[in-house]
């Protein structure tokens, strides 16, 4: 506010960022109709579906934002694809957060991918991890992320299987996709092993799944 009481505002005018004075413009409140709401690319469209368990958002899990805007899933997609961490397990939600952002930093730092790559990441602790959620392409399993959805339980299953709370996490997040529409009916389930050179989900979760 200068002498004159004139009042300035700093302003973004078609992308150009000025210092304007309350005597060149008109203030006034904005109809709420009228109020442009910022593109958030750290939300996906909707994660938490009707009829399915509560799942941990990317803001609530501490998510970085993508590099780039998501790319929307062509169509509904054909396969589910189960994964492992390969690493370390959580079974507190405090832990599995850590794990789900060491994932996320991993992805992209370390291969340069621009987010975290599975759709969802299940710990242990029983809880379900936004990742890049039901309607965006990921980068979880070559040559299927436009037709896949993929879910990554943290944790190594090589000589053990998941506990309780984490397989009925992910059961219930694909009957929450099959009853919202965001698997195909006829779908095929398949662990990671089965279209790449990787041990991925490990052998005892792989031969558990071949059960389902």
């Amino acid at each position: 506010q200068d002498d004159n009481s004139d009042i300035w505002f700093h302003v973004d005018i078609a992308g150009q960022e000025v210092w304007a004075s309350s005597c060149n413009m008109v203030v006034q409140d904005c109809p709420t109709r009228y109020i442009e709401q910022p593109y958030d690319k750290n939300t996906t469209d909707q994660v938490q579906l009707p009829g399915c368990p509560p799942i941990i958002t990317r803001p609530e899990w501490g998510a970085r934002q993508p590099k780039q805007p998501w790319t929307p899933l062509p169509g509904v997609p054909s396969y589910m694809f189960i994964h492992h961490g390969a690493g370390g397990e959580c079974f507190d939600q405090h832990s599995c957060m850590e794990k789900v952002r060491a994932y996320q930093n991993y992805h992209m730092d370390g291969h340069g991918w621009d987010d975290i790559g599975y759709n969802f990441v299940v710990g242990e602790d029983g809880n379900a991890y936004e990742a890049r959620g039901w309607e965006r392409i990921g980068a979880h399993t070559k040559g299927y992320n436009t037709n896949g959805i993929a879910i990554c339980v943290i944790g190594d299953f090589t000589s053990k299987v998941p506990n309780d709370l984490a397989l009925n996490k992910v059961r219930q997040l694909i009957q929450c996709g099959l009853d919202n529409g965001h698997i195909s009916h006829s779908y095929t389930l398949k662990g990671h092993r089965d279209v790449g050179s990787t041990a991925c989900p490990g052998t005892h979760f792989y031969n558990l799944i071949q059960s389902w």
